[in-house]
């Protein structure tokens, strides 16, 4: 976090503290009723990030299959407001899939974030065990309709090893994420954050991560990040 702060980014994560999911990889609050969207929050986020000094800024959120949209159209709000107070500062977003509705991720993706990013967070098979309610299908066409949508903005996903993945899966979730035209690419290690969360299968060690990150740099991802501490939003601001 320091190593962010200290390069001018920072993640701010929207819509409350509390998830209408459960996955079994994220330690977030889960509750199917979450408190009421605060129309407030984008003025404070943009605000904030000013305050702070920021040069980039990402917006993260909980699920909200409560609302319509999904809470696409906070997304838009704070993009909306960054631009009007801070028109130097460049985004990025990090959204959840919207059970896929085309309509919701034009919400987000009309206001440019310079970045896109929707996490494929595993492979095939272990999605329906480590992804509450998510389609890995779903997730792949979310990140190609959005490159559809607004073709200058990056796309981004990202992945946790140790969940039980073997390298064959590893390899076809990167090139499905490719044949999908994601182009940014972050790999890091899963940690467990409590016993019912899903287990950690190994701990993959700092050269192996370094040899997935020249394999996804010959498939052609623009840029990559890939070591064991790496999470989303690391190194950000070098994706724009």
């Amino acid at each position: 976090m320091g190593e962010c702060w200290e390069r001018g980014t920072a993640t701010f994560m929207i819509l409350g503290n509390q998830c209408t999911r459960a996955c079994r990889f994220c330690n977030v609050q889960s509750n199917m009723r979450p408190a009421p969207v605060d129309l407030d929050e984008p003025e404070r986020l943009a605000n904030t990030a000013l305050a702070m000094e920021l040069k980039h800024v990402v917006i993260t959120s909980v699920a909200r299959d409560d609302l319509p949209d999904g809470g696409a159209l906070q997304f838009a709000r704070c993009l909306s407001k960054i631009r009007e107070l801070g028109p130097t500062l460049t985004t990025e977003v990090l959204v959840p899939d919207f059970m896929g509705n085309e309509q919701s991720l034009n919400l987000v993706t009309k206001e440019s974030p310079n970045v896109f990013n929707h996490n494929l967070e595993t492979v095939r098979r272990l999605t329906p065990r480590v992804r509450s309610k998510a389609l890995y299908d779903r997730s792949l066409a979310l990140l190609k309709l959005a490159k559809t949508q607004n073709p200058q903005m990056r796309t981004k996903s990202g992945l946790m090893l140790g969940l039980g993945e073997d390298d064959d899966e590893v390899l076809q979730a990167l090139i499905d994420l490719r044949a999908h035209n994601c182009e940014h690419l972050t790999l890091g290690q899963y940690l467990r954050p409590s016993a019912w969360h899903h287990p950690v299968q190994r701990y993959v060690n700092p050269e192996e991560f370094s040899q997935w990150g020249n394999v996804a740099k010959n498939l052609g991802f623009s840029h990559v990040e890939s070591a064991p501490l790496v999470r989303s939003s690391y190194h950000a601001e070098e994706g724009v």
